[in-house]
């Protein structure tokens, strides 16, 4: 498959296949990268099906690991808003494939675009909810975040305030794109009560794999997610 490296206003991206009229973007999840196993996978079953699919670096990650910019989602929406920029100026056809805090991201940034459909692989729908979470599984209380202004946690994410805040004062309030998403039953970061409750709000397609966690890696999990992109993707 062809794939041609490019940079889009200093964001290093990929396209995968032949220009097509359609293209789809791919949004990684976090400690992944524009051409990570589940964009492979994406491209080799929508090429195929006359889509181009465009993936890049989020900040932090793949070949901006060691940019300045920090992986914080005000910084994340300006970067998805140029790759929607980018992607409209070449077609009036765009739909979207997020996994992950990518989702986030997505929905952010997205919630007022017209998109074809949209895909999520084990999407962080409620930034909020897992934010209070993580500081409740490691003990860190809001002052103690207001004051030090960012944690480190022992699973290797930082707790930032002015990301904290950012996420008390957008939540997902709006979504108009038919999307599918795949969830993992086993999935403990993204809860299934708050998936349910977002795909009913927004009239999402939920299909959940049985044997799966959050990060589909496995043999397994990879056969789940090929065949659900198989079924998912609009022709």
């Amino acid at each position: 498959m062809l794939k041609k490296n490019i940079v889009i206003e200093g964001i290093p991206a990929l396209l995968w296949g032949e220009e097509k009229t359609e293209i789809l973007i791919a949004v990684h999840g976090n400690l992944s990268s524009k051409a990570d196993i589940p964009i492979c996978i994406l491209a080799e079953e929508a090429v195929p099906l006359g889509y181009q699919v465009l993936s890049f670096d989020l900040p932090e990650h793949g070949d901006r690991k060691n940019e300045s910019t920090l992986c914080k989602a005000e910084n994340c929406v300006s970067d998805l808003k140029k790759i929607f920029a980018f992607a409209s100026a070449r077609t009036n056809t765009i739909s979207l494939w997020a996994n992950s805090i990518g989702a986030y991201f997505s929905l952010l940034a997205y919630k007022d675009e017209r998109l074809k459909q949209s895909l999520f692989l084990s999407p962080v729908v409620d930034m909020r909810r897992l934010i209070l979470n993580m500081m409740q599984w490691f003990a860190v209380t809001e002052e103690q975040l207001y004051k030090e202004k960012e944690v480190s946690t022992p699973i290797g994410q930082t707790l930032y305030w002015d990301y904290y805040q950012y996420v008390m004062e957008n939540s997902i309030m709006k979504w108009n794109t038919p999307t599918s998403i795949l969830y993992g039953k086993k999935d403990e970061f993204c809860e299934y009560d708050v998936l349910t409750s977002f795909s009913k709000i927004f009239h999402c397609n939920l299909s959940i794999s049985d044997i799966s966690e959050h990060y589909f890696h496995t043999k397994e999990d990879l056969a789940v997610y090929r065949e659900w992109i198989q079924k998912s993707i609009h022709r």
